[in-house]
């Protein structure tokens, strides 16, 4: 989590898999950062868009991935 005038947050189910969590946000932080440098206008990605690559590993119709109920709800556990 990004908070104004702080440090990054980061939690996770052991201490190995917060530092893990931490670097994934400082890497993705980065890409964001050199991806305004190259485009300052905000490009959205639309709703239904998202939801599609979502629903397609994680809905109850779910044919991306691995089909089993731990997959589906890895991101709550992790």
């Amino acid at each position: 989590m990004l908070v104004s005038q702080h440090g990054p947050f980061s939690w996770g189910l052991t201490p190995d898999k917060s530092v893990y969590n931490a670097k994934v946000l400082e890497v993705s932080a980065e890409i964001r950062y050199h991806a305004l440098q190259l485009n300052r206008d905000e490009i959205h990605v639309p709703q239904y868009l998202l939801d599609k690559h979502y629903y397609r590993k994680h809905g109850a119709n779910a044919y991306y991935g691995q089909n089993s109920a731990k997959s589906k709800d890895h991101a709550e556990h992790e």
